[in-house]
C-alpha cells in the first residue's frame, strides 16, 4: 500500500510542471539593494538630525551660562530632507517590486519596509512642522 502512494506521488511529480524560478533575477536583486539603500539613507538622516536639531536646554549648560542653539540648522534640514526621502521613496520602490515579483502567498511581506516607510513620512511631516514654524509660516 505505501508503494503505491509512494509510486503515484512519484508520478504526479514527474508531470508536474518544473520550477520557473531556479535562481533570483535582476528584479530580486533591485529589490534587495533598495532595502538596503532605504536602511543606510535612515540610518544617515539619524546621524544628520543629530547636527541639525536644536540643542537641548540642559540645567548644567543654564547654569554655566553656555549658549544654546534654539534653531533648526537650515542647510542641512534641506539635506536631511532630500534623505529622508530617498530613504522613503526606495523602501516604496522595494515595496512595489517585492509586490509584482512574489508568486506565493507565504513569500516575506517585508513588514520592516512599511515600518520603515511610515516612519520617514511621519519624520518629514514633523520636519516640515517645525522648520515652517521656525520660519513664521504657520
Amino acid at each position: 500500500m505505501a508503494k503505491k502512494v509512494e509510486n503515484v506521488l512519484r508520478t504526479q511529480h514527474s508531470t508536474s510542471k518544473p520550477e520557473r524560478r531556479k535562481s533570483a533575477d535582476f528584479w530580486f536583486y533591485l529589490a534587495r539593494v533598495l532595502n538596503l539603500c532605504s536602511w543606510l539613507a535612515f540610518l544617515a538622516a539619524v546621524i544628520i538630525s543629530y547636527f541639525v536639531a536644536p540643542e537641548t536646554n540642559y540645567g548644567v549648560l543654564r547654569y554655566h551660562n553656555i549658549e544654546i542653539r534654539q534653531f533648526w540648522l537650515t542647510p542641512l534640514t534641506g539635506y536631511l530632507y532630500l534623505v529622508i526621502w530617498f530613504s522613503a521613496a526606495s523602501s516604496y520602490s522595494a515595496l512595489l517590486i517585492d509586490k509584482y515579483r512574489s508568486r506565493r502567498v507565504q513569500d516575506n511581506p517585508h513588514y520592516n519596509l512599511y515600518i520603515l516607510l511610515v516612519i520617514n513620512l511621519l519624520w518629514l511631516s514633523v520636519i516640515l512642522h517645525h522648520v515652517l514654524s521656525a520660519a513664521n509660516i504657520i
